[in-house]
This record gives structure tokens, sequence and C-alpha cells, in this order.
């Protein structure tokens, strides 16, 4: 009788416990937009989740009309993409086809920007591998 209670009590603690192991909080951003306030946005989503959960490992890829976001001499947010991806805690990954669509090179990219073979398919990738998704859009 005594083996049975214990039996009970220990299944109906035991999701508790698989609640408490840490899973790598990871979020792909999704931006395509020129639009200021949705660049803004994304770095204020950014630094929110960062806030509440430092160990958080953050993404951002742009393509399409985003590019200039992060451009050197173009981009209203230079100074805190610099300093989120400078954390190791984000990384901005820009599509290269965007870049040849539009005659950018990397030298006119800011500091601490990647360049990934394409955008589409860096944000599936990171679905795959099992990171949130949010599409920035205002």
């Amino acid at each position: 009788m005594y083996t049975n209670k214990l039996l009970i009590v220990a299944l109906a603690v035991m999701p508790a416990f698989a609640f408490t192991q840490t899973v790598p909080y990871k979020v792909v951003f999704d931006i395509t937009s020129s639009d200021t306030a949705a660049q803004k946005a994304v770095i204020r989503q950014m630094r929110g989740i960062s806030q509440s959960r430092p160990d958080a490992q953050l993404e951002v890829a742009i393509y399409g009309e985003a590019l200039p976001m992060v451009m050197k001499g173009k981009s209203i947010i230079a100074d805190a993409i610099q300093e989120l991806s400078s954390s190791k805690k984000a990384s901005f990954k820009v599509c290269a086809a965007t870049m040849k669509r539009n005659n950018i090179d990397k030298s006119q990219l800011l500091a601490g920007v990647d360049v990934v073979p394409d955008a589409i398919f860096e944000i599936v990738t990171k679905q795959h591998e099992g990171w949130g998704y949010i599409k920035v859009a205002q």
C-alpha cells in the first residue's frame, strides 16, 4: 500500500521536474520592411527578450527592403545593432541574394553583420533546429 502511494506521488510530481529543466531560448526574427518603426521594434523586442532571458540566442534575418537597416550611413539603428551583435547574444544575418540584387557588397555593411546565402533558407533552417519565429511588421 505504501509503495503504491509513493508511486502515485512520484508520478504526480514528475511533470513539475520536466518543466524545471532549462531549454535553450532561441528566436529568429524575419524582417523585410524599410519601415523604420519596424526596425526599431525588432531592437526593442530583442532587448526585452534579452532582459527577461539573459541566456537567449537571438538572430535577425534581413532581406528585401530591410537592407538599409544594416548599411553604413543608412541605418538609423546602427548603434543598437553593433551593441547587440557585440554582446554575442544576438546576430544579424543579411541575405547575399538581396545584396546582389541591390549591388551592395560586404564593405557597405555595419560591423558585426554577417552574410548568409539566402535569408529564407536561414530562417527555415533555424525553425528546423527548434528556434521560435517572429515576423517583424508594423
